[in-house]
C-alpha cells in the first residue's frame, strides 16, 4: 500500500475515534474516489496517481467555491472551503512563481520546443514534475504565452 494511501486511512480511523465528523466525511469522499479508480481500472494506485486524484479533487472544490459565491450561497462555499483544505493537506507543497517559471524554461529546453506546436512535449513533462503542485491550467497558459 502507497505511503499516502495508508495516511489517509489512518486519519480515517483517528477522525472515527475522535468522532469528528465532517473530516470523516472528507476523508471518506478522498478515499471513496481512489477506491473507484482502483476497482474501475483493477490495479493499486501508487502515490503519484493518489495525488492525479487528489489534485482532480481539489479542482473540483475550488470550481464549486467560485459557482457557489457567484450564486451567493456563502453557506455551501465554506463548507467548500473546509474541505478543501482537506484534500490540500495530502497534496505536496504548491510551487512558487519562480518555481514553476523554472520548470517550464527546463521542459522547454529538454524538449527543444519551438512553437506552440510542441506545447504537447513540453506539458507531458511538466505535468509529471508539477502534478498537484500546480494549477494546470495556469501553467498551461503561461507555456503557450512564452511558446506563442
Amino acid at each position: 500500500m502507497s505511503e499516502l494511501k495508508q495516511r489517509i486511512n489512518d486519519d480515517v480511523k483517528s477522525a472515527m475515534r475522535s468522532k469528528e465528523k465532517d473530516l470523516l466525511g472528507v476523508l471518506r469522499l478522498i478515499t471513496a474516489a481512489i477506491k473507484q479508480i482502483e476497482v474501475d481500472q483493477r490495479i493499486e494506485l501508487d502515490d503519484q496517481q493518489i495525488i492525479a486524484v487528489l489534485d482532480k479533487l481539489a479542482k473540483q472544490h475550488r470550481d464549486s467555491i467560485e459557482q457557489y459565491e457567484k450564486a451567493d450561497r456563502e453557506d455551501l462555499a465554506e463548507k467548500e472551503r473546509f474541505e478543501l483544505t482537506i484534500v490540500q493537506k495530502y497534496l505536496p507543497a504548491a510551487l512558487s512563481e519562480e518555481e514553476i517559471a523554472q520548470l517550464i524554461a527546463a521542459a522547454i529546453a529538454e524538449t527543444g520546443a519551438a512553437g506552440i506546436k510542441d506545447m504537447g512535449k513540453v506539458m507531458g513533462i511538466l505535468k509529471s514534475k508539477a502534478q498537484g503542485r500546480a494549477d494546470m491550467g495556469k501553467l498551461s497558459a503561461q507555456v503557450k504565452a512564452q511558446l506563442g
